[in-house]
């Protein structure tokens, strides 16, 4: 934290009384270093030291770890409570807002402070973080929700004319995603630590925090039964079926070192070209190493997180909502030291097979990589979209229909390689035909309305254990125009490769649509497209 920007730092003595503000320059400022004081103290060292005990960071601490050394600049630490009795016991008034940098690069950061009132939301601190939000927007720098929180500020909260006071801003919750917003849930997050969660790019979550609408004890008494923390908000939850978590971590620092990582693949603002490294600072991974991870039996599974990280840049792929819609991989990466955004198929789960949750999470990763100017890659191998009464039930059409929708309006160069399979609609979603600006084929690839073996059985009503030689024909001569080279000669594909080549050719496309026209920023048709579908 930079102390020269919060008032010359003060000296490690106890805190005089404040005045009225009058008296000489020294009498001022020793009333202007003893509120600072007590806004640095927090909630006090009582409250402090059990959250060292309980081994987690407090609001200041994490934007000390988050932020380059001694780049935060506060906004509004002599904040207090609008409640004349609460203005001595709540010092920035529970929530720590201000702008520092990350890597160099301009952050605005909001930090919950649970040992101030619960880090409960008010009139006074919403109005800090209403004026940061629009600072971060209007000047083009991400936001940063470091979230937890007990919720709204009971009892300043209740009440109707409490109510009439809400709402004030009709564009609070409203986004537009002209600034990446990103997330970190590192505790309970209820109110606005919640919402902000919802509304963000990336979200990260800690083991043990916990995010929903309403605490387990509200909750229960709500609903007449008990109620487990766990499974109303917990990281499993989120992770696995909700979908809004996109990294799990075991601690705070890890959080924090996360949203670095992350904002490192991103543009400051929907204006700028997603940053790069230099080339020659890019690893290219062993390409033969492609010929053992995917076998050419289609009947065999591989995971294809395996093969991403044999393709992009040495070390590079940042891997987003892994526990969720599995069928499916979505992550960031680099190539030849460039951003990229991965849309994969996974045939280790369903057999790749995209079901409703592989959809959503495809569908709100392009809305993303197009809204910050971020080129997405397509890696195929998928027999197509799950079919089933679950699928059905879970509204399938409709977001089959929401991804190529998503995939249709993305402005940024989509490239897309047919690995192995790649059937029916799901073609088309992955980038199939001019869904891509240029799309290469494995030799190894195989490409058909839906597969020969099912083929077999719908237009000729025999399963191969009735009649397996009659049936293994039939299916030979369904599979004779679905090759590779039967789909380059249709001009379906404008590349045959093999594995060993893929690197090499999506460098060299990526260069050819590269969009240098336009400065490498997109048209963002889906910049106000919800963030969870």
């Amino acid at each position: 934290m930079n102390a020269a920007l919060i008032a010359p730092m003060i000296e490690p003595t106890a805190p005089a009384a404040p005045s009225k503000g009058s008296g000489t320059y020294e009498d001022q400022r020793v009333e202007l270093d003893s509120r600072v004081h007590t806004a640095l103290a927090m909630g006090g060292e009582a409250k402090l030291a059990k959250r060292r005990a309980s081994g987690h960071l407090n609001a200041r601490e994490r934007i000390e770890q988050l932020l380059d050394d001694g780049s935060f600049n506060e906004s509004g630490m002599l904040a207090v409570s609008v409640v004349p009795g609460d203005r001595e016991s709540s010092p920035a008034d529970a929530k720590i807002t201000g702008t520092g940098r990350i890597e160099g690069r301009r952050v605005a950061v909001v930090s919950n402070d649970m040992t101030v009132m619960g880090a409960s939301s008010s009139a006074i601190n919403m109005r800090k973080i209403a004026r940061l939000k629009e600072t971060a927007t209007r000047n083009g720098m991400p936001l940063i929700f470091l979230g937890e929180s007990s919720g709204s500020r009971v009892p300043d909260s209740l009440g109707a004319e409490a109510m009439a006071g809400a709402g004030q801003d009709p564009q609070q919750y409203c986004r537009r995603r002209e600034i990446p917003w990103v997330s970190a849930v590192l505790g309970p997050c209820l109110g606005s630590s919640t919402w902000y969660t919802c509304l963000s790019d990336f979200v990260v979550m800690r083991k043990g925090a916990f995010l929903a609408v309403s605490s387990a004890r509200v909750t229960s008494l709500a609903i007449g039964e008990a109620v487990d923390p766990e499974e109303l908000g917990g990281w499993k939850l989120h992770a696995e079926q909700t979908g809004l978590v996109d990294v799990v971590v075991n601690s705070d620092e890890e959080a924090l070192a996360a949203i670095r990582r992350f904002l490192s693949y991103l543009p400051s603002n929907s204006g700028a070209k997603a940053p790069s490294l230099p080339a020659t600072a890019a690893v290219a991974p062993d390409a033969d190493k492609l010929l053992e991870l995917v076998p050419s039996a289609r009947s065999k599974t591989y995971d294809m997180r395996k093969v991403i990280a044999g393709i992009v840049d040495e070390g590079s792929f940042f891997n987003l909502k892994d526990r969720f819609g599995r069928a499916a991989v979505t992550g960031l990466a680099r190539l030849d030291g460039e951003s990229v955004g991965i849309v994969a198929s996974n045939p280790m789960f369903k057999g790749g097979a995209m079901d409703p949750d592989a959809c959503r999470k495809v569908t709100s990763f392009l809305v993303m990589c197009d809204s910050f100017n971020i080129p997405v890659i397509f890696l195929v191998d998928t027999p197509g979209f799950l079919v089933g009464i679950e699928g059905e039930r879970k509204a399938a059409p409709a977001h089959i229909m929401n991804m190529i929708h998503a995939v249709q309006l993305c402005s940024v160069p989509k490239l897309s390689v047919i690995l192995r399979k790649s059937f029916g609609q799901a073609y088309i979603n992955m980038g199939g035909g001019r869904n891509s600006d240029e799309t290469a084929a494995w030799t190894s690839a195989d490409v058909s309305f839906m597969d020969p073996h099912i083929g077999v059985s719908v237009l000729h009503g025999i399963q191969r254990e009735d009649a397996p030689d009659h049936f293994d024909r039939l299916k030979a001569e369904l599979s004779r125009d679905t090759s590779a080279y039967a789909l380059a000669g249709a001009f379906g594909v404008q590349s045959v490769i093999a594995p060993q080549q893929t690197r090499e050719w999506l460098i060299d496309a990526m260069a050819t649509h590269r969009r240098d026209r336009n400065g490498g920023i997109g048209q963002h048709d889906m910049r106000s497209w919800p963030t969870y579908i």
